[in-house]
């Protein structure tokens, strides 16, 4: 009988422990959710003390101190924002986050040699994150470095081509301001692809079309391409090279859409096997699909003319309805191995 009590007692214990444990859980849970949403809020006042609340309870919790750190950034606590950022940064289990908010503390107070050395830390940690490369490279081109920020950009795009459309923002600009057409082309139009509705994208269509009016206008950047260019580059190349011809009205959706209908047609005929491309593939797709037109005037229609861009979206409201349904519906993804910038 004694031992049956023994065990009720026991298991009594370990139930209130479990339940214990369970309503600290949820109640750290709650706090969190509280602070979050007084952070977006812009409270950082409040979302301070139940953070600190919170890590009452769990003062190692990683997730609590991340935050924490950033919402000494928001409220420009940046001596605050250095100082727990170095804590969490030093833990074992540190994230790419962790490193992510100690760079905007460091970059807030213009600490380049910190800055420079955690990011050189972090990338040994996580050699595949596209997001340090690309905040790494922006840190050396605030430093006035373009020449070995577009290195850690282009190393972005080669191990982490999915997840940070930063690397191919930048890029883009990069080699539009240097006068690397094709590149700069092929970026772009990966860029306002993966990220299509921000300002960024117009931005970055508005350097696209810059890019085409520049290419039929000096075609010695393309001739520099086929000769001195990587084996895709001249690829690339030698198809453009061919099809000047169709651009000597100006680049208009109509010119644009003939030129570029030919290049996809000629690439699957000569290239497309040695040099396996997802834009290219997605443009083949769009055509087939009925969708190019549309595509192209979505790119660049209201940089030619905004009028005659607006009298055709009335005159083709089913073509646009079915491209932009497309549009939301396809996710471009880039498969590994499809880098050939060096």
């Amino acid at each position: 009988m004694k031992g049956v009590i023994h065990k009720i007692i026991c298991l009594s214990a370990l139930f209130i422990t479990l339940h214990s444990d369970h309503a600290k859980a949820q109640d750290i849970a709650t706090l969190h959710e509280t602070a979050r949403s007084l952070m977006k809020q812009g409270d950082f006042e409040n979302a301070t003390l139940v953070l600190n609340k919170a890590l009452k309870q769990e003062p190692d919790n990683l997730d609590l101190l991340k935050d924490q750190a950033f919402v000494f950034y928001l409220k420009r606590d940046f001596a605050g924002a250095v100082e727990s950022g170095k804590k969490i940064t030093a833990r074992t289990d540190a994230d790419v986050q962790c490193f992510q908010i100690l760079g905007l503390a460091y970059k807030a107070i213009a600490e380049f040699k910190e800055s420079d050395k955690m990011y050189k830390e972090a990338l040994k940690k996580f050699p595949n994150s596209g997001v340090l490369y690309s905040e790494y490279g922006d840190l050396l081109a605030s430093n006035n470095n373009a020449a070995a920020a577009i290195k850690q950009w282009e190393k972005g795009i080669e191990t982490d081509p999915n997840h940070s459309s930063s690397n191919y923002y930048y890029a883009a600009k990069y080699y539009a301001q240097k006068g690397n057409i094709i590149w700069g082309l092929l970026y772009s139009e990966i860029f306002v692809n993966i990220e299509s509705f921000t300002k960024r994208t117009d931005e970055i269509k508005s350097i696209l079309f810059g890019g085409y009016q520049k290419l039929f206008s000096a075609p010695e950047a393309v001739n520099s391409a086929k000769e001195n260019g990587t084996p895709f580059e001249k690829a690339v190349a030698t198809d453009i090279s061919t099809l000047t011809g169709l651009m000597v009205n100006g680049v208009t959706p109509e010119t644009f859409t003939a030129f570029r209908t030919r290049f996809i047609l000629n690439w699957y005929n000569r290239s497309s096997n040695e040099f396996p491309f997802r834009l290219f593939e997605h443009q083949r797709l769009l055509l087939q699909e009925g969708y190019f037109e549309a595509y192209n005037q979505w790119l660049i229609g209201p940089l030619a003319d905004t009028q005659k861009f607006q009298a055709w979206t009335q005159n083709h409201a089913d073509e646009v309805k079915a491209f932009q349904q497309f549009q939301h519906n396809v996710i471009f993804k880039i498969p590994e191995g499809q880098y050939y910038s060096h």
